[in-house]
């Protein structure tokens, strides 16, 4: 496995939203800076106390800057407004702030690639500052690289999700609960003949915070 710097070094000693961000756009704690067009943060209120965490910037996240605006976005979203939960209210973020990706054939759109272990780990302190200054109730990890990256890497969201857990590795500030669950590119991913069904779990699961909260 590749080892790297990691992010430690390159946090700001201001440990705001805004510094937080600012500060990441210089990150070069692994090697995925190098071909990604930007880093892309988190985004939504500071008063978020719901904050979901996906794996990795997609292809229109990397050109645009911001988190889950292509079409796994507009799933979630409407996935959130069908749980009874304001998308404005939560703040949503990605557990890897640089697109993985390898070229398509013949020049075409980016294919998205599995952050591994290695880059993960690298990026985790960027997480982990982002949820110690949000502080939120309830973290949602959308999928098993957020998941592992907040609860070990032995964690299975089919075998866990849907279930509110009290704590996680790490003992942020306000100890918030943990929720794993599908992401919404796994949703889209699915044949089409378990895709509602699929969905139907995502909501079912995201319900389940709407109760808490």
């Amino acid at each position: 496995m590749v080892g790297y710097e990691g992010a430690e070094r390159y946090l700001p000693a201001d440990r705001s939203l805004q510094a937080l961000r600012s500060a990441a756009r210089g990150c070069r704690g692994c090697d995925l800076y190098r071909d990604a067009t930007q880093t892309v943060f988190g985004a939504g209120p500071s008063t978020a106390h719901v904050v979901l965490v996906g794996e990795v910037p997609g292809d229109r996240e990397d050109v645009t800057g911001r988190p889950f605006v292509g079409p796994a976005g507009a799933l979630l979203d409407r996935a959130l407004d069908d749980a009874g939960i304001d998308r404005e209210t939560v703040y949503v973020t990605n557990a890897v702030k640089h697109f993985r990706f390898s070229p398509a054939d013949r020049g075409k759109r980016r294919i998205h690639m599995k952050p591994s272990r290695s880059q993960i780990v690298a990026c985790h302190p960027w997480l982990v500052a982002e949820l110690a200054v949000l502080a939120p109730a309830v973290v949602v990890c959308l999928g098993a690289t957020a998941a592992q990256s907040l609860l070990g890497k032995d964690f299975r969201v089919r075998e866990q999700r849907g279930l509110l857990l009290d704590g996680f590795a790490g003992e942020l500030p306000g100890a918030p609960r943990v929720l794993a669950t599908l992401h919404p590119s796994a949703v889209l991913r699915a044949p089409p003949e378990e895709r509602e069904q699929a969905y139907a779990e995502l909501v079912a699961d995201l319900h389940v915070v709407a109760k808490a909260i």
